[in-house]
């Protein structure tokens, strides 16, 4: 064979470029714990102040990680992160919002 397949070891799942980006990689782990933390806390009244700041942070990150993102999986990630953590945000802020019991 003259013209022999060359295949590279697949990073991960929908990673197309093929090289590793743990900054992308980080903040999209990032964006997905804080937006999982942030749509559970939702469902308890009581907890609006962790709900709302994990979902404000949860927002940040995420729409870093959109900005610099190079891959359809990350983006993929990411914007399940977010919409988990606009939900929590959103309900948190509905909820008491980000100073609650704070400011009096």
């Amino acid at each position: 064979m003259a013209q022999a397949v060359r295949t590279q070891p697949s990073i991960s799942l929908l990673a197309t470029d093929g090289k590793p980006h743990p900054v992308q990689d980080a903040l999209m782990a990032a964006t997905l714990v804080l937006g999982f933390v942030s749509f559970i806390t939702a469902f308890f009244h009581d907890l609006h102040l962790l709900t709302s700041w994990t979902g404000l942070f949860g927002i940040l990150t995420g729409a870093y990680g959109q900005f610099i993102s190079e891959t359809t999986r990350e983006r993929f990630a990411l914007i399940i992160g977010l919409g988990a953590s606009g939900f929590g945000f959103f309900l948190g802020m509905a909820h008491g919002g980000l100073f609650g019991g704070w400011l009096g």
